[in-house]
């Protein structure tokens, strides 16, 4: 597995997910394309976003978070990661964070009387 520009306690957890999950290098088709958006004349001549499919599945992801390729790419696998998980009906983290925010809002909506 390749490394990336992310902290090593990052790759090693990407590494930890991948094997947690059943995903390997083989079963992802990853390709580049240029970006948009902020950047300027950096991602107007580089390549730094990350398309990434998982053939098995199907799911695709497309990153262009940040100027690196490297860090997009790590981006698009943890993304990924996320997505196949929430697929196979695990409740993830970003799961429980998007239900904490809409029974806040649901509260909020019952205290000021709004409909």
């Amino acid at each position: 597995m390749p490394e990336f520009a992310v902290s090593d306690e990052k790759n090693r957890w990407l590494q930890l997910k991948m094997a947690e999950l059943g995903v390997r290098e083989a079963d992802l088709a990853e390709s580049f394309v240029r970006s948009s958006g902020n950047g300027g004349q950096h991602v107007n001549k580089t390549s730094s976003c990350v398309q990434l499919k998982h053939l098995p599945s199907g799911i695709t992801v497309i990153c262009m978070r940040e100027r690196s390729q490297s860090v997009n790419r790590f981006l698009a696998r943890r993304e990924l990661l996320e997505r196949i998980e929430a697929a196979s009906g695990v409740i993830t983290s970003e799961m429980k964070r998007i239900e904490k925010l809409r029974k806040q809002k649901d509260r909020r909506r019952r205290r000021s009387g709004g409909a």
